[in-house]
């Protein structure tokens, strides 16, 4: 990051842990660059409370905001080529080499496609460490909606508080490396896509267990409806309870008060063009299905009212 072209930033590096530690490693890399400064109480928030808690110590007088992994590097240039899209857009996002750890062989180039707001509600196609952003969608941003840190993501929400803004935009330059291994979060969806439908049941599992207490048939149906619809409709609920959806196409695919005809139609358009793939639109389907057994559109909007 030091080596970029643009050279009036300053980085922030949010803890997520033991601060003094991570502030002794940085002073040591580098050398007393005082744009470099970091944040933390100690507390372990996960990776999505984390970044929120980054952007909370954004300064007021900041134009514009890039986050960053610990492990990917970036190309020089990457915040020039960038920069400029935010006289038109809100967010704009490039496209990253995949990097595998710790070979250093590069598998692949990202190929994130931008299909406009309703659409990347539905499928996300922005990465946080690909993205800069217009500093003012954090006054929509910020508080995160709090449901499960799995489920919730901060670069999915960012992407869409942006699109309620001035939009967003994603170009072909190649902008950093994005290194995969076993500790990513998420990492590349291309992964995801392609790990089939056992691996699917085994994160609902999974995370049943962890986020709902049990892997009880109450519990894996609660887990089903966070994961895909309860998300989405936690995002649109608080968008709209802080800004308005202009586009209603949203609210009727996605909102509290959502119809099966819009969100089917969507989902088979969506298959058709091949923005998702034929297991997401099962898995999406199910999802609705299961929130409908257990009462989930009104857990998502007790949650989404809970939002701080």
């Amino acid at each position: 990051m030091q080596d970029q072209s643009v050279r009036d930033w300053e980085c922030i590096i949010s803890v997520d842990g033991e601060r003094d530690a991570v502030e002794s490693l940085v002073a040591g890399v580098v050398a007393g660059d005082e744009r470099f400064r970091v944040v933390g109480d100690d507390a372990r928030r996960g990776f999505y409370r984390n970044f929120e808690y980054g952007l909370r110590a954004v300064p007021a007088n900041a134009a514009w905001i890039a986050l960053c992994d610990q492990d990917d590097r970036w190309e020089p240039s990457k915040i020039a080529d960038l920069l400029p899209h935010l006289k038109e857009v809100s967010l704009i996002s490039g496209q990253a080499r995949l990097v595998r750890y710790p070979s250093g062989e590069v598998t692949g180039v990202t190929d994130r496609v931008d299909h406009g707001a309703v659409l990347t509600l539905l499928s996300n196609q922005f990465t946080g460490s690909l993205c800069v952003f217009d500093r003012e969608i954090l006054a929509t941003a910020l508080p995160f909606p709090h449901v499960s840190s799995r489920v919730a993501t901060h670069d999915h929400w960012l992407a869409v508080v942006a699109g309620a803004y001035r939009g967003t935009r994603i170009v072909d330059e190649v902008v950093q490396d994005y290194v995969q291994h076993d500790a990513n979060v998420f990492g590349d969806p291309s992964r995801l896509e392609s790990a089939g439908l056992a691996a699917s049941v085994r994160n609902v599992l999974s995370l049943a267990e962890r986020y709902e207490g049990s892997r009880s048939p109450l519990a894996l149906m609660r887990m089903t409806f966070w994961t895909y619809v309860g998300w989405r409709q936690v995002m649109v609920d608080t968008l709209r309870s802080r800004k308005g959806l202009p586009d209603q196409r949203i609210e009727a695919a996605f909102g509290v008060e959502r119809r099966w005809p819009a969100l089917n139609a969507l989902l088979r358009r969506a298959a058709r063009s091949g923005v998702v793939p034929a297991r997401f639109v099962l898995e999406y389907r199910a999802s609705w299905l299961a929130g409908l057994l257990s009462g989930g559109r009104h857990a998502a909007r007790d949650a989404a009212h809970r939002s701080p």
